[in-house]
């Protein structure tokens, strides 16, 4: 990763932000990046839930992949509480939050989805964690989802579940220079390429991490996220992909693919 990105425009493409030239005199403790194509319900409501932090110490990117609803509409509304915004056709999800990332300018890395939203003290539950831990690598909040909260980190369970954390985006923050060694998200992965980061990133990479407690909530997530609308067999055979190309013992991976085969049989075939 490159501390500066250039965006290349072209055609119909555009960009704004209060920091259109990308020159910020000083670093901001958090870089925010929000991707979004076409949710125009939630975004004004994410983006709220970021301007109504206690803690402004942070510059806020956000990549359009070229809506064409109102989310653009609402993007240049905030024109001026944005640090830079583009809107311009992607490769999907992964490939914004590359470029989000490759424009980071920030201590820490976080990512807020379009559909979700911050709780009224996420960054400062993380500055905390941050004060309390500057050696670690990441920090994962606890997120609230429609069925209860997720928290906790559990690296071990990696090797053969992906129940070991507690949410890639809204409530995931990493240093910028950890997420450099890490590398970018590979875009080859259309489903799982965040599950393929958090692999090299811990098992691969070796880095540690730490997770905010049970009551200390950082994210809210909605229904229907991007995941949620791809059948489980995609899913199911994309991780074992995964995990074959990261070079995780072939036995392990035999065990788990049976396992999860017999588990979510009618999934798989249907």
């Amino acid at each position: 990763m490159k501390n500066l990105y250039k965006i290349r425009l072209k055609n119909d493409d555009l960009e704004g932000g209060k920091n259109l030239v990308r020159k910020t005199k000083n670093q901001p403790l958090f870089t925010i990046i929000t991707v979004v194509l076409n949710q125009e319900k939630y975004l004004e409501t994410a983006i709220q839930s970021l301007l109504k932090q206690k803690i402004n110490n942070y510059e806020y990117i956000l990549i359009d992949g070229g809506s064409t609803d109102n989310s653009l509409k609402i993007i240049k509304k905030y024109n001026n509480k944005i640090s830079y915004w583009v809107s311009q056709k992607d490769k999907g999800i992964y490939d914004a939050f590359n470029k989000g990332m490759l424009l980071a300018k920030g201590k820490y890395i976080g990512i807020l989805n379009s559909d979700d939203k911050y709780t009224k003290r996420a960054l400062e539950i993380i500055k905390k964690y941050i004060i309390k831990f500057p050696k670690k690598d990441f920090i994962f909040g606890s997120v609230k989802k429609h069925w209860g909260v997720l928290h906790g980190y559990n690296p071990k369970k990696i090797t053969y579940s992906w129940g070991f954390y507690t949410s890639h985006s809204t409530g995931f923050f990493i240093k910028r220079s950890s997420a450099k060694k890490v590398g970018l998200y590979n875009i080859k992965y259309k489903y799982h390429a965040d599950y393929d980061y958090f692999y090299r990133m811990i098992v691969l990479k070796k880095m540690d991490g730490v997770a905010t407690k049970k009551k200390e909530i950082v994210g809210i997530f909605r229904r229907g996220g991007f995941s949620s609308k791809i059948s489980y067999r995609k899913l199911f055979f994309e991780e074992l992909k995964i995990r074959y190309n990261n070079k995780q013992n072939v036995l392990i991976i035999i065990i788990i693919a049976v396992f999860k085969f017999f588990k979510h049989f009618r999934k798989i075939i249907k």
